[in-house]
This record gives C-alpha cells, structure tokens and sequence, in this order.
C-alpha cells in the first residue's frame, strides 16, 4: 500500500516529464482553477475525483494511467485529479462528484462517461476512439499522404 500511495504522490506532485523518450510531456494537472471550457476544442480532458489522494480506487486509475500515459496522449486527453472534497474549484462545482468517480469529456465539451469505479486504459481508449471527434480524427489520419 505504501508504493501505491507513494506513486500516486510521485504522479501528482512531480512536474511533467516524457513519455518513451518523447518531448511531450505527461503529468496529471491538479484541478486547481482550471475550467473545462479552457480545453474545448484542443484536448479531452479525463477528471479524476476521489476523497482523498490514498482512496484505493484513486490509486487504482491512477496507475493503470500511470502504465501508458501514450495511450492517453495520443487521444489528445488531458488528466486532471481533484482529491479534495472541501474544495470549490469550478472543475469540481461543475461536475458535482461523490466520492470516486472519473468524468471523460470530449473536445465538444459533452460529457461522454461518468464511473463511479476504474478503468483499464483499454476500456478508456476504446470509449474514446467511439467518439465521433476522434472518429474523423483517425479517417484524417489515414487520408493524409505519408511521408
């Protein structure tokens, strides 16, 4: 218990760092005073809430993200946590959490999923490649000449 607690302290409280050797940077945000209406149209954006940063559900999606947050960057998808309860930040006013829940939003800003329990990153990523922004993303994708 104590690792798990130390790497959700670690991913929280570290500035960003690359993934497999890239420049792009990965690091949860803490919600803060962030709005959603900052990331429309630029990221998803992945809200995980729980009571307390040791809930062992918290700990749980955080390290199956923590595992490969490429998946995640790939998908444009921001990851912001909120382990606060008492805190009234517009993130956390908007979306109403109780206890642990994760909230997927789309670059539409709708809100695609709502959990009250984890998520591999293979049921994270199979509901986002879903979406109908991410489907033209990948038909983009393949229409463009390669280099």
């Amino acid at each position: 218990m104590f690792i798990r607690v130390a790497l959700i302290s670690l991913l929280t409280a570290l500035p960003a760092f690359a993934v497999d050797g890239s420049d792009t940077p990965w690091a949860p945000e803490p919600a803060g005073e962030h709005e959603l209406s900052e990331y429309q149209w630029v990221n998803r954006v992945l809200v995980v809430f729980a009571d307390s940063p040791v809930d062992p559900r918290f700990v749980q999606q955080m390290e199956a993200i923590a595992e490969a947050p490429e998946v995640l960057l790939d998908r444009d998808v921001i990851v912001i946590t909120d382990t606060d309860p008492a805190a009234t930040s517009p993130i956390r006013e908007a979306l109403r959490p109780r206890g642990f829940a994760f909230v997927l939003i789309g670059k539409d800003g709708a809100r695609y999923l709502r959990k009250p329990r984890p998520w591999s990153l293979r049921e994270l990523a199979r509901s986002i490649d879903k979406m109908p922004l991410r489907q033209q993303e990948l038909r983009d994708q393949r229409a463009r000449p390669r280099e």
